[in-house]
């Protein structure tokens, strides 16, 4: 009888033990929460994404239908930067995908505007205006409209940096 009433130590003891497992099923609770959120945030494509919302509304049997077109080198440019004291150089090697063929005869016909035009913009440039990623997409993007103002109707679909040396 004695050993089945309970001291005052031991009750503190159950009490203790139980108040740790409340605290660690929260703290599992709150990194579960926290888990979801971050891949919320930071991996599962937006709503806004256009190829999300392409892959979602189409069938699931069929894949999403991609423009795949031609690659054409263009040659390496040299360019002086905008700085002021002009000592920055911009080495940049371009391919571009073009739609079909009659898109790649273009380019070779009208090489000398294309040269023209991408001088004058990559020679506009300076090294802060070069130097994040979001620059680096922009440029892309600047040089596959200004291609596609040369060739006409969208001949243009993508512009890849190949080679890009800031110096």
């Amino acid at each position: 009888m004695a050993q089945e009433a309970l001291t005052p130590e031991e009750g503190k003891k159950k009490k203790g033990g139980l108040l740790k497992w409340i605290i660690i099923v929260v703290l599992l609770a709150a990194l579960g929460v926290g888990g979801w959120f971050g891949y919320k945030m930071f991996f599962a494509p937006s709503p806004e994404d256009p190829a999300a919302q392409q892959d979602a509304a189409g069938d699931p049997g069929k894949p999403a239908e991609q423009k795949e077109g031609l690659i054409v080198p263009l040659p390496t440019f040299l360019v002086n930067l905008a700085d002021p004291l002009g000592r920055r150089y911009l080495k940049l090697g371009v391919e571009v995908e073009v739609r079909d063929a009659d898109a790649q005869a273009a380019l070779t016909k009208y090489e000398a505007k294309i040269k023209d035009t991408l001088l004058l913009l990559l020679s506009s440039k300076t090294y802060e205006g070069l130097s994040t990623m979001q620059d680096k997409v922009e440029l892309k993007q600047e040089i596959a409209d200004r291609l596609n103002q040369i060739l006409g109707n969208g001949g243009v679909l993508r512009v890849y940096i190949t080679e890009m040396v800031i110096q």
